[in-house]
Order: structure tokens, then C-alpha cells, then sequence
């Protein structure tokens, strides 16, 4: 009986020394599994972008409101009653077109009136010329005569005159922006209000006012380029007109005038655009997108990707422009960056980029 017991006594340490080396060895199997995945949670996401060559501009933005290069506030001379309106707002008119019409009536008669007295005066003259001419008629009879002929010749075309006024005609070519005048009303009511006002848009200007330090990187025919909303995302092209000579001493800038070509007259006065100054454009530039770009301890830096490893690299960058940023030392053409999640980045860190 003891020799069986012995027996089942080893049995049972056997047994029990097995499942200890079983539990020991899943432990050693769960500290590997754990391990690697404490590796795969230091992998840090990221999005990364490739650099690439291209063209980029130095540019000083702004904004103007265009304005036309020539209108005209037509206001009539002749007083009277608007007899007819001949356009509308909207129409275009040729230099010297008839836009509406005055009652003549009175006019007309005023210059019967000149007319007859000229008329007058002159057959007097006649007969008073022969009789001086034979000293029968003092020098100063004449004299006066002469004067009162000059006069009515002068009364006449006055009254000639009066009577064309009463024509309301355009003093430019160009499109009836505003239209006051109403048939039936008289002409002193639009002294104010005026009864056209024509604008010419083949050409539109742009104001802008830029700060004074910006003086030396402009100069007359320079680019610019505008955005405005009613064409879309398709830039219009605009050349520096005028430069003002002087600063403004209350907000250090100084004015510019653009010229806007607008031949299709596509763009009208009054639009609200956005201005970019064209200073200087560099072509082949090595091009990377700006959101990479780094300020760590005062120096430009970016992380690049090598081996699935973000390094920490300085930068020098030169002109900015549309979300790009000149690269001018640092990097290289096959040079791949990171542009999201590299905030929290450490130099030589792991990474895994997610954007393929």
C-alpha cells in the first residue's frame, strides 16, 4: 500500500509540474503579444505630401471696388417739360445720341422773335449805311446802329442755342446706368437727382491703397490680378494705371489705380473684388504645401519621411502663395513631407501615412 501510494504521489507532481510549465509558457506567449502590441500603438498616423516643382509668385493683396473709367450726370440746361424719353437703363448709347426731348414751343418762338428784330435792324443798317456813307449821318447814329446789330446777330444764336438745348443728348458712349427723368416733369426737378447717368465700361479702374513700405515693388504696367465673385473662380488680369507721388500721413499708404480691360463687359462698375499685386514670378521653383511648414524655437522645420521614420529637418522657404511655399534649401524634389499630425511629432519618431 505504501509503494502505491508513492506511485500516485509522483503521478499527481508529475502532473502538476506540466501544467506549471504550460502556464508559464502562455505567459512568455502573452508578454510577446504584448509587446508587439505596444510597437503598433507608437505608430504614429500621419498624412504626408510629395514636393514638386512649379511656378510661384510674391503678391501683395488687397481689395478695390471697380469703378467705370468715364461716366457722365446728364442734367439739362433748357428749362421746360420732358416731352419724350428715347432710352432706358441698360441701353447702350453712341456720343451725342438723343436721350430725350423738352416741349420747344417756347424756345421756337424766342428765336422767331430774335429773328425778326434781327431782321429789322438790319434792313435799318442797310439804309442808314448809304447815308453815312455820304456824311448825311453823324458817326455815332451809326455806331449805335452797328451795336444793336451785332446785338440781335448775338440774340440769335443765343435763342439758336436755347432751342438745341431743349434736345437732351449723351456727352459720352456708354450704358444708361440710371434713368430720373419722367415724361411729364419738369426739367428743375432733376437739378439734383440728375436725369441720366451714363457709364463707359470697355475700361473699368480699381483703387487701392497700399502701405508705404510696398512703394518700391510697385511700378506702372505691373500685373495684378482680381477675384470676383460674379465670374467664378477665373482670375481677371488688371495692369497698374497711375501711382500717387505721395503718402498718406493719417494711414501710411499711398494709392494706386488699376486698369481693368473689360471688353466683353462682363465685369460692371461698383463690383467688389479681391486684389492681388503681382511683384515678382520665379519659375522651376521647388514647391511644398505650406501646412507642412513648422515655427519650432524660431526656425522653420519640417518632418520628412524615410523608411516609415519622421526626421526633423530646417527649412528655408521664399515666396508664399495659394497654400505653397517655396522650398529655397533643405529639401529635394523626391523629398516626401508630413502635412497632418506632425504637431505632436518627435524627431525620428514612427509613423504610418494614412493617404497612401
Amino acid at each position: 500500500m505504501q509503494r502505491m501510494n508513492n506511485k500516485k504521489t509522483a503521478i499527481l507532481l508529475s502532473l502538476l509540474l506540466s501544467i506549471l510549465a504550460l502556464s508559464g509558457c502562455g505567459d512568455v506567449s502573452a508578454e510577446n503579444e504584448s509587446s508587439e502590441e505596444e510597437k503598433e500603438e507608437i505608430t504614429i498616423p500621419v498624412e504626408a505630401s510629395a514636393l514638386a516643382m512649379g511656378t510661384i509668385s510674391s503678391s501683395y493683396a488687397s481689395t478695390a471696388v471697380l469703378e467705370a473709367k468715364e461716366e457722365a450726370f446728364v442734367v439739362a440746361r433748357a428749362n421746360g417739360i420732358v416731352q419724350q424719353i428715347l432710352v432706358e437703363e441698360g441701353d447702350y448709347v453712341e456720343k451725342g445720341q438723343i436721350l430725350a426731348q423738352l416741349e420747344t414751343e417756347r424756345y421756337r418762338l424766342n428765336l422767331l422773335r430774335a429773328e425778326a428784330n434781327l431782321t429789322g435792324i438790319e434792313k435799318e443798317l442797310e439804309k442808314i449805311s448809304n447815308v453815312h456813307s455820304r456824311n448825311l449821318v453823324s458817326d455815332d447814329t451809326y455806331d449805335k446802329l452797328v451795336a444793336q446789330h451785332d446785338s440781335a446777330k448775338a440774340a440769335v444764336a443765343l435763342a439758336k442755342l436755347d432751342l438745341s438745348e431743349t434736345t437732351i443728348t449723351a456727352p459720352i458712349s456708354g450704358y444708361i446706368a440710371e434713368r430720373n427723368a419722367k415724361v411729364g416733369n419738369l426739367t428743375e426737378s432733376f437739378q439734383r437727382a440728375r436725369m441720366f447717368h451714363i457709364v463707359q465700361q470697355k475700361i473699368l479702374y480699381g483703387i487701392v491703397h497700399l502701405p508705404e513700405k510696398e512703394l518700391p515693388n510697385v511700378h506702372k504696367g505691373q500685373l495684378a490680378s482680381l477675384e470676383l465673385l460674379a465670374v467664378g473662380e477665373t482670375a481677371v488680369n488688371a495692369f497698374v494705371e497711375r501711382i500717387s507721388p505721395v503718402i498718406d500721413p493719417e494711414t501710411g499708404t499711398f494709392k494706386v489705380t488699376l486698369r481693368v480691360p473689360n471688353e466683353e463687359n462682363t465685369l460692371k462698375a461698383g463690383m467688389f473684388s479681391q486684389v492681388k499685386l503681382n511683384y515678382d514670378t520665379r519659375q522651376n521653383a521647388l514647391l511644398m504645401p505650406r501646412e507642412a511648414l513648422l515655427d519650432i524655437d524660431d526656425e522653420l522645420n519640417v518632418f520628412v519621411i524615410e523608411d516609415g521614420i519622421a526626421s526633423k529637418t530646417a527649412v528655408t522657404v521664399g515666396y508664399k502663395e495659394n497654400g505653397m511655399v517655396e522650398i529655397l534649401s533643405g529639401l529635394d524634389s523626391q523629398d516626401v513631407v508630413v502635412t497632418t499630425g506632425h504637431h505632436n511629432l518627435k524627431d525620428k519618431a514612427p509613423i504610418k501615412v494614412i493617404n497612401g
